[in-house]
């Protein structure tokens, strides 16, 4: 799943890169402080479920305010 790092895709969805860093960075805080994750673990890393959900369209980050949306993309 990391691969799906190095690919334009998932940049595109976010809107860029600096975006695609600060909507990963701030949807890792939630999960780790409890959230559900949005997508089946499996097993996988937090960090994989973050990068599943980008590419699934079941987060966006909304910059006026600050936070990650979550089933609202």
């Amino acid at each position: 799943m990391i691969e799906a790092l190095k690919s334009e895709k998932v940049v595109e969805k976010a809107g860029g890169r600096f975006k695609l860093c600060s909507l990963i960075q701030r949807r890792l805080v939630q999960l780790m402080e409890g959230a559900r994750p949005l997508v089946d673990r499996n097993g996988r890393t937090d960090l994989e479920i973050v990068i599943d959900e980008i590419l699934q369209d079941k987060i966006t980050l909304d910059f006026d305010e600050a936070k990650v949306l979550a089933g609202e993309a």
